[in-house]
């Protein structure tokens, strides 16, 4: 396979939502600090969003060695401008398995960072063609579709 050429020098950011993509957030918003749903399971392979997660950070030949090279794991939110919102998404994830030296790889900017790449729920992708109002008002994310929407 050719090199990339587009890839920033250093670790590219990957920058990852944390509602609805790492946390399932099926009580919706309860305030920045009370997170109180299970992690995302991934509906093709019953992998939780911290094993992916964890695959994300470190090396499986080596588990005690972060995987830097590859990307610049961050997690932000709207939970990240709150102090107590970032130390809450830290809290749940060591709580649902994540281990010390894990989040230890993971930053939690303040602000969105400048990222090569995000993963988020609640986004429109855009191919070079501005949507419809009309569309954008109906935009559904990925947990809140039907099934005959989720098969399109």
């Amino acid at each position: 396979m050719g090199e990339m050429k587009d890839l920033p020098k250093g670790a590219p950011i990957l920058c990852l939502d944390f509602d609805g993509v790492l946390h399932s957030y099926s009580s919706g918003w309860r305030g920045a600090r009370n997170i109180p749903d299970p992690p995302v399971v991934d509906s093709a392979t019953g992998q939780s969003a911290i094993e992916w997660l964890q695959e994300l950070v470190y090396d499986q030949r080596d588990p005690f060695v972060p995987r830097f090279k590859e990307f610049d794991v961050q997690i932000y939110s709207s939970r990240s401008r709150y102090w107590g919102g970032r130390s809450a998404m830290k809290a749940w994830l060591l709580k649902h398995g994540l281990r010390p030296g894990e989040l230890e790889a993971i930053k939690f900017p303040l602000l969105k960072p400048a990222a090569f790449i995000q993963v988020d729920d609640r986004v429109h992708l855009f191919d070079g063609t501005f949507p419809e109002a009309a569309s954008l008002l109906t935009f559904k994310p990925w947990n809140k579709k039907t099934r005959t929407e989720v098969s399109r």
